[in-house]
């Protein structure tokens, strides 16, 4: 997948285009498509995939950081 619009996750500054993002689902549109994706700093990120190419409208902040032992 191809950012088209060349910025960056404000949180991380990985570029929005890069890997490694996850993607958490994808969604059928009219226009093309969204995908739900997160970004390596944990940011939730819907994007339009379109004739366009493909570009965030929407994050998250990210994640918070786990401290402690994880939970059982």
């Amino acid at each position: 997948m191809t950012s088209t619009t060349g910025t960056v996750c404000p949180h991380c500054g990985w570029p929005d285009g890069a890997e490694p993002f996850q993607v958490m689902s994808t969604h059928t549109t009219a226009a093309g498509g969204t995908v739900w994706t997160r970004c390596a700093c944990g940011s939730l990120q819907v994007r339009v995939v379109d004739d366009r190419g493909s570009r965030v409208v929407s994050r998250s902040g990210p994640s918070p950081a786990r401290s402690g032992p994880a939970a059982l």
